[in-house]
């Protein structure tokens, strides 16, 4: 009697086994995760889905994907492209075998788009999308607080509202408004036109004065002899 337990013993097992894995791959394909896996690289911290990842991890489709600072994370989607994110950035991901899609919650995010691939990365103020007919690689950044789309390679459209913008290889352009106190608004100079009138009054007058006193400088010591006979004052008049 006990042999004979013992001998259904590893029946069993292999049975439950066979069980689990048909209602892991149920599961599976309810939760849609059975479409194309992204191949995660990772320099840093880097979390997926508020998870800290590491490199060689697998990412699936609707993932949020950050990064920290002086951090970094590719996803590498085979025949899709790849999908590059810089420090201090949040990207929502989404692709299958159609397309890749994100969502840029801030930071810059890279993508390179193979020939036939749909790519476009949306944030709050449009959406970058790239020309199908060709590959493309194309950079997104609202670190400033605005949408700034820059084109390395093929073409990419900006579209915000209304707008259609066309974004050629080497070429960049902007949707939305920059954050005061951002880089991209610190270091702008005060135009002349907002100088009042006194102050540019000021401004001249001075810039004169300067003129002049040069003049002075370089003239010093010469003698002023223009052809007629020059005057001397005796000392003991």
């Amino acid at each position: 009697m006990t042999s004979r337990t013992w001998s259904r013993t590893p029946i069993s097992l292999a049975l439950a086994l066979a069980i689990l894995c048909t209602y892991s791959m149920v599961g599976m394909a309810q939760t849609g995760q059975t479409g194309p896996t992204g191949d995660l690289s990772v320099v840093g911290e880097v979390s997926v889905n508020g998870t800290n990842a590491i490199s060689g991890a697998t990412v699936f489709s609707d993932s949020t994907i950050t990064t920290g600072q002086n951090s970094s994370a590719v996803v590498s989607l085979g025949k899709l492209g790849r999908v590059e994110l810089l420090p201090n950035s949040s990207l929502k991901l989404n692709f299958n075998d159609a397309g890749v899609t994100g969502m840029l919650d801030q930071g810059r995010v890279r993508v390179s788009s193979s020939s036939g691939v749909a790519a476009t990365v949306s944030t709050k103020d449009g959406s970058a999308v790239a020309d199908v007919a060709q590959s493309n690689v194309f950079m997104v950044d609202v670190e400033c607080g605005n949408t700034v789309v820059s084109t390395q390679s093929g073409k990419v459209e900006l579209r915000a509202g209304n707008s259609v913008k066309q974004i050629a290889a080497g070429s960049q352009d902007t949707a939305g408004q920059a954050t005061p106190g951002t880089r991209c608004t610190r270091f702008q100079q005060p135009e002349m036109r907002g100088l009042s009138s006194g102050a540019l009054a000021a401004l001249l007058l001075a810039a004169g004065g300067a003129v002049a006193a040069a003049i002075i400088a370089a003239t010093q010591g010469n003698d002023f002899n223009f052809g007629g006979t020059p005057i001397v004052i005796s000392p003991s008049r």
